[in-house]
């Protein structure tokens, strides 16, 4: 590989192609060799685009005996006895299933390559259940061959994600799923190694009951760094990226690397797992040579905003909030709570854990995704474009850059005032969650605090001359608001680092669904 040229594996999830195009690679292979030369059934849940498909892909070139593939990798020391077996594929993420017509179809089509491959004979694959047809192939491709199958099940739960609001359809989907993967736990003699893969862990419940072999591993320290990219792997084998990133930023190796951590940093999927940076996002990072927010250019699935919003979950709680481990075994189709929906997303991750009362403390990953989260949600509770929000985020921050609040106040006033009436939540803890959201925003362009526990400003807003401390009151007065801060001292942490503090306190009238009045001192 030149060493003044370095290809990244955007778009690319076959190990293979990866491979052969000498695109960067950050070794997996030593756990890849731990998984397969242990226990026999896994299943990982991993959120999307984290490298759960070039996993597979690099299963399933090790399985077919591909030893080219692995020079200077640690696989080519470990493995010593290449052999190669008959390999099925499944990747449920090559279709949009919103029928079971579509999921039939897709389970068909792989069926009949392997039919045609391992030469089974189905007089009527309209009449014979997919479990059948599925059980006929492994047996053939055993008989075959001599050798064990291995089964490779990639993103499992796409059919259930595509329709998560229709219930009857969902109910249809599991149906047919766990018809088609049933014969898998009686067939144990014919399979080398079945691994499973998706984004929800706790849908797995429903769909593989019958694996009672099946290894759950998506919360285990020693295969926390299967896919993603940790904080030495960064340091060491993608040191050139970043010292190509810090000459193109015009800053320090070291300032490069606290953008990244802040930025792509922070995933944590066990107890005790290393920090974990987003390969999608690191990749395009050092591709476009920018911090940008590349996870979230791929979308928000609408089904979670619509959760929060049906569920009446306090999007303010997302800054911290305390799991325990039966959170995130939920079965979809008894969802209660959004928690481990996010989580299993990435939205969320753990960043702490309590082993006395083995709770879990969840939070946003890194400021791309909590920027990238507060961007989708706030549409959903002001019902304008999104583009007006940027606007007026952007026109605050200006206004508080020349030192004008008061602008800033009657800009605030003028966007609430804007937010259509026929709005159906109009309480106060609805207000509050716009008014978070807002500030949030701003935190890509300026420091910001924003209120997560007793005790602390509503807002609190950095710039290089001046920290502004906000107080907000629902139908109360500003003065009241002012009280608070004194009382509560909330702008004496920010009075010994030299800066002006600007103390604002600020009423909400709800008769008017804006701010009222208003003190800055």
């Amino acid at each position: 590989m030149l060493e003044d040229y370095r290809r990244y594996p955007i778009g690319i999830q076959n190990f293979e192609q990866l491979r052969n195009n000498n695109c960067v690679y950050v070794d997996k292979t030593e756990l890849v060799y731990k998984l397969t030369h242990t226990d026999q059934v896994y299943f990982l849940s991993r959120p999307r685009r984290f490298g759960k498909s070039l996993l597979v892909s690099t299963l399933e070139a090790y399985f077919q005996g591909k030893k080219g593939l692995f020079g200077g990798l640690a696989m080519e020391r470990l493995e010593k006895d290449w052999e190669s077996y008959p390999v099925l594929h499944i990747d449920f993420s090559i279709s949009k299933y919103l029928s079971a017509h579509y999921l039939r179809s897709a389970i068909n089509w792989f069926l009949e390559r392997w039919e045609r491959e391992y030469g089974c004979c189905v007089e009527d694959k309209k009449g014979t259940p997919f479990s059948v047809r599925l059980g006929n192939v492994i047996e053939s491709a055993y008989k075959k061959t001599g050798k064990a199958v291995v089964v490779l099940v990639d993103e499992y739960d796409s059919p259930m994600l595509d329709t998560n609001s229709d219930v009857a359809l969902q109910g249809e989907l599991r149906g047919i799923m766990r018809d088609f993967f049933s014969p898998l736990k009686g067939m144990g003699q014919y399979l080398r190694f079945l691994f499973i893969t998706g984004i929800s862990k706790f849908s797995q419940m429903s769909i593989f009951s019958e694996l009672n072999n099946l290894q759950n591993i998506s919360m285990r320290d020693d295969f926390s760094a299967i896919c993603g990219i940790t904080e030495q792997e960064l340091l060491t084998e993608l040191k050139p990226d970043i010292e190509r990133m810090a000459e193109a930023n015009n800053e320090t190796f070291e300032e490069a690397c606290i953008h990244l951590k802040q930025r792509y940093d922070g995933y944590h999927f066990s107890k005790h797992c290393a920090d974990i940076y987003n390969p999608f996002s690191l990749f395009n990072a050092f591709n476009a040579k920018e911090y940008k927010n590349f996870w979230f250019s791929t979308g928000t699935p609408t089904f979670l905003i619509d959760l929060l919003r049906e569920s009446d979950f306090d999007v303010r709680s997302l800054e911290g909030i305390e799991a325990i481990d039966e959170q995130f075994d939920a079965p979809t189709e008894r969802i209660v709570s959004p928690v481990p929906v996010l989580y299993q997303s990435g939205y969320l991750t753990i960043k702490g854990y309590d082993p006395d009362f083995r709770i879990y403390n969840l939070a946003y990953p890194n400021g791309e995704v909590r920027q990238g989260f507060v961007e989708s949600l706030l549409p959903a509770y002001v019902h304008l474009p999104g583009e007006n929000n940027t606007f007026y985020v952007v026109s605050f921050i200006r206004d508080l850059r020349k030192g004008d609040i008061e602008s800033c106040l009657e800009r605030t006033r003028s966007f609430f005032a804007s937010i259509p009436n026929d709005l159906e939540n109009k309480t106060e803890k609805h207000y509050q969650t716009i008014f978070y959201l807002l500030f949030r925003l701003m935190g890509q362009y300026v420091e910001t605090e924003v209120k997560t526990a007793v005790g602390r400003a509503d807002v609190v807003v950095k710039m290089p001359d001046a920290v502004y401390v906000f107080e907000f009151k629902f139908d109360g007065t500003p003065e009241e608001a002012l009280a608070q801060i004194d009382s509560k001292q909330y702008a004496v942490p920010y009075q010994a680092d030299g800066r002006r503090v600007v103390k604002v306190g600020v009423n909400f009238d709800s008769a008017t669904r804006t701010i009222g009045e208003w003190i800055v001192r």
